[in-house]
């Protein structure tokens, strides 16, 4: 008998359910195997960014429909998010909330790695396959990175709002005519924006250095959470000017993606998202 995929509602259902008992299952690989020998770090060019991207983008040609499928949930998710900050209480946290969404990116784009990787190695690559990373060996790893990378969005958002308190608050904004007048035209305003600027930097560059290579590591291979971490850090200090060269090529592609109401992520997020497996691969041997 023929096996069919089914529609995605059902097929991501059953795929769900059978996601507790595998993490279960995965517990073992979250230290992954001591006996393998550490990744290799290799030294990159811009030029290989420049290759990475027209990898990614070509990944996304080849599964535009399966790659949009996967991110669309995120222009809704930001919607939702920026929709809830709109309100006068929680208006100045606003724009940390949209530049902190790129420090879940890594997270959001595991299903677009799945799909590059199938194509490098000549596999089919479709949605299910992208959400068949459920089933990964290495699903509790990738899950466990995915709560530290929320931890520190979290802490983010609420350095931000002991920034605001420090200079503009504690009392929410009047309105936000009042708000953009106050934050642009006054000493406490152009405080509040410095200071969140240089703090927003120092934390984009952490989760830049600890999450640049480390999920598709993960994915690519049985290594485990530090190892992976330690190996997406050596190269970020092996690289440190090219990788920062990619965080902005990121940083400029999600604001990009996020003017329109969030919907320009339905095509940055999927060729960011292939590009940075690439990236991965000419980084670590």
């Amino acid at each position: 008998m023929t096996k069919t995929i089914g529609n995605p509602l059902s097929w991501g259902t059953r795929t769900l359910g059978a996601t507790g008992d595998h993490l279960g299952k995965s517990a073992r690989h979250l230290g992954g195997d001591a006996q393998k020998a550490q990744p290799q770090v290799n030294r990159l060019h811009h030029e290989d960014l420049r290759a990475a991207l027209r990898a990614g983008w070509e990944d996304f040609l080849a599964c535009r429909s399966d790659a949009a499928f996967v991110v669309a949930i995120y222009p809704i998710a930001g919607l939702a998010l920026m929709a809830t900050a709109l309100r006068l209480e929680q208006l100045p946290l606003l724009l940390p909330l949209v530049a902190g969404f790129a420090l879940l990116g890594p997270v959001a784009a595991v299903g677009l790695y799945e799909i590059s990787r199938r194509r490098e190695a000549g596999a089919p690559a479709t949605w299910a396959d992208a959400l068949g990373v459920l089933k990964s060996p290495s699903i509790g790893a990738i899950a466990l990175l995915g709560l530290y990378l929320l931890a520190l969005f979290v802490t983010w958002m609420m350095t931000a709002n002991g920034i605001y308190d420090a200079t503009m608050g504690p009392e929410p904004p009047a309105s936000i005519r009042q708000f953009l007048r106050d934050l642009f035209t006054t000493n406490a305003g152009g405080s509040m924006f410095i200071i969140g600027l240089l703090t927003g930097s120092l934390f984009a560059v952490v989760a830049l250095a600890i999450s640049v290579v480390s999920f598709p590591l993960l994915l690519d291979r049985n290594v485990g959470v530090p190892v992976a971490v330690v190996t997406s850090v050596r190269v970020f200090l092996h690289n440190t000017r090219v990788i920062l060269a990619w965080g902005g090529i990121v940083a400029a592609g999600l604001f990009l993606g996020a003017l329109p109401f969030f919907l320009g992520l339905i095509v940055v997020m999927p060729v960011l998202g292939h590009a940075t497996w690439h990236l991965y691969r000419r980084a670590v041997s």
